[in-house]
């Protein structure tokens, strides 16, 4: 349940960041304002992938801010270019396990 819960958890976080991302490069970056078309797909996707998580909505959204976390770091890596510094590391590992945490609960609370 763990692996399906945050993979929901990671694509999630990407369409939520792209549809963020998007205007960014609109807005500061100078970029074409169509990217507000996949933007606004992206978060209509960011919604409804919200919509399909295991428990109830604040148990979803708390767990879903530690994956969340994590995912904009990569983000930051990857598709910025910033090199990650070992506080940004842990900082995403302590939220990893904040949001483990929560969702092994939902087991004991009875969904």
């Amino acid at each position: 349940m763990i692996l399906k819960t945050t993979g929901l958890f990671v694509i999630t976080a990407l369409a939520e960041i792209a549809g963020c991302f998007l205007p960014y490069l609109w807005l500061r970056k100078g970029d074409s304002v169509w990217l507000l078309i996949p933007a606004t797909v992206s978060l209509a996707l960011f919604v409804w992938l919200l919509t399909l998580h295991p428990a109830a909505s604040g148990r979803v959204y708390a767990a879903y801010g530690g994956v969340y976390v994590a995912t904009a770091l990569v983000w930051l890596r990857f598709v910025d270019g910033v090199k990650l510094s070992f506080t940004d590391w842990l900082g995403a590992s302590v939220a990893l396990l904040g949001m483990v945490i929560i969702v092994f609960g939902w087991q004991d609370a009875g969904r």
